[in-house]
């Protein structure tokens, strides 16, 4: 599914007209790591994760949090932002079936129905994001514009500093 999901994301972005760049290198999935290795600022770096906002006792959300690099996300307001009483990093499995991914390769892209897609403002103060691409071996440097054009996301203030 993985090469799927880089193919798709491609796909997308040359339907749109983003203006973006592939860039093959060494698996990794952490933000750190990867940045130093793609030569990019960290905090220009889209860390996506998938949280679990609990609702009531059965009542579970999916969202895929987008922060810079070198923040962290900010659990409370997620869990303000999805109106749950509980917000927490969702299993492993449960996030890979809603990336189509494996974790570290997962970009700030939903796909999924059930995965609202938000992203820290902090993110699009730069001009070019990058990601790993679903993965681990392929990132993409796209343009702001571009980027938000693709992903729609919602943008809230989502990340506390590192």
């Amino acid at each position: 599914m993985t090469t799927d999901l880089h193919d798709k994301l491609i796909a997308l972005f040359q339907e749109h007209g983003a203006s973006f760049r592939v860039v093959e290198h060494e698996p990794e999935g952490r933000t750190e790591l990867i940045s130093q290795i793609r030569g990019n600022v960290l905090a220009q770096a889209a860390k996506a994760m998938v949280l679990m906002v609990k609702q009531g006792k059965k009542e579970r959300r999916y969202f895929l949090a987008v922060v810079p690099g070198d923040c962290r996300v900010d659990l409370e307001a997620v869990k303000a932002l999805g109106g749950g009483t509980h917000a927490m990093f969702a299993p492993p499995p449960v996030a890979q079936e809603l990336t189509g991914c494996e974790m570290g390769a997962v970009p700030p892209v939903s796909f999924h129905p059930d995965l609202k897609l938000v992203v820290d403002p902090g993110l699009l103060a730069h001009e070019e994001i990058v990601f790993n691409s679903g993965r681990l071996d392929r990132s993409i440097f796209v343009q702001r514009e571009g980027f938000l054009k693709v992903a729609n996301p919602e943008v809230a203030a989502i990340a506390l500093r590192a």
